[in-house]
């Protein structure tokens, strides 16, 4: 039998050859050897390889850099942030405080004409003797005169600034006393409206014995509009004492309605002085 026959006669029976079949498996066994020495060579260090102090050193510098870059980067950041901000409150605090100077001009020109009749309605009071021809007069003066309008200002970015903490991001130590000052004025300024407003109770418990209240009716236009009265309409009573009693209370709230003037008007120049300021420090554009 030839070799040809001896190896097909081997395959056919289903037995492993011994020629050919050993030749195909061999590059397989040299291609895993070949790995595994590659990978031995890869991991040159033992697992139980102790680092030189050098290289935990390095290590630490880098983490104790980074961790710097980053506190010091978040603090620009927080610091850029917050002149922003400031920035921002400072611009709207300034046009509050323009609104305010528009306000406080109406109030104190409102107050000083509410003086000037008040001085009037004092004067008639005092003269019985001219008393009869003046009554119409007195009708009118007495309604209108003791009228004190609450100063409303515009606040709005003050309060903002006060009840958010936020008063803290106005670093500017002479901008925040000076901020502080202005708003501090209104306490006066409710206080002396307080007073006028007890004043005026007992004004108008004085009033109501000398005064008809029909005439009082007819004074009263649209809106809160008081208007004169054609003629001179009968008072319920002229009693001098009366009268008098009714003039005192007059004079307390003429001196209250000057000390309420006075405060306006300081702080309406106080108001324009720390506008000046505030567009000068923070480099406001002029509006």
């Amino acid at each position: 039998m030839s070799e040809e026959e001896k190896i097909n006669q081997s395959t056919d029976d289903g037995q492993p050859s011994t020629g050919e079949n050993k030749i195909v498996e061999q590059p397989q066994t040299q291609n895993s050897r070949l790995q595994t020495e590659n990978m031995e060579a890869h991991h040159p260090h033992h697992l139980t390889h102790k680092k030189e102090w050098t290289e935990y050193l390095l290590e630490f510098l880098m983490i104790f850099l980074a961790v710097t870059l980053g506190f010091f980067a978040e603090n620009i950041r927080e610091h850029l942030s917050d002149n922003a901000k400031e920035k921002e409150y400072i611009e709207s605090l300034s046009e509050d405080l323009k609104v305010d100077q528009q306000i406080l001009s109406q109030n104190i020109s409102s107050i000083q004409s509410g003086i000037a009749m008040m001085d009037s309605l004092i004067i008639i009071l005092d003269n019985t003797s001219s008393l009869s021809g003046n009554t119409g007069e007195l009708y009118y003066l007495a309604r209108l005169s003791p009228r004190l309008q609450p100063l409303a200002i515009n606040d709005k970015t003050f309060q903002q600034l006060k009840n958010s903490g936020n008063f803290r991001l106005i670093k500017n130590i002479e901008a925040s006393n000076k901020i502080m000052e202005y708003y501090n004025t209104i306490t006066l300024v409710r206080l002396l409206e307080s007073i006028n407003e007890t004043e005026f109770t007992q004004y108008k418990t004085a009033a109501a014995k000398i005064f008809n209240p029909e005439i009082f009716i007819n004074t009263e236009g649209i809106g809160n509009e008081i208007k004169r009265i054609n003629g001179n309409p009968p008072l319920r009573t002229t009693d001098n004492e009366l009268l008098q009693e009714l003039s005192v209370y007059a004079v307390y709230m003429h001196g209250t309605k000057k000390g309420v003037l006075d405060a306006d008007e300081k702080m309406k120049k106080a108001g324009a002085e720390l506008i000046d300021f505030l567009q000068k420090e923070y480099h406001l554009q002029i509006r």
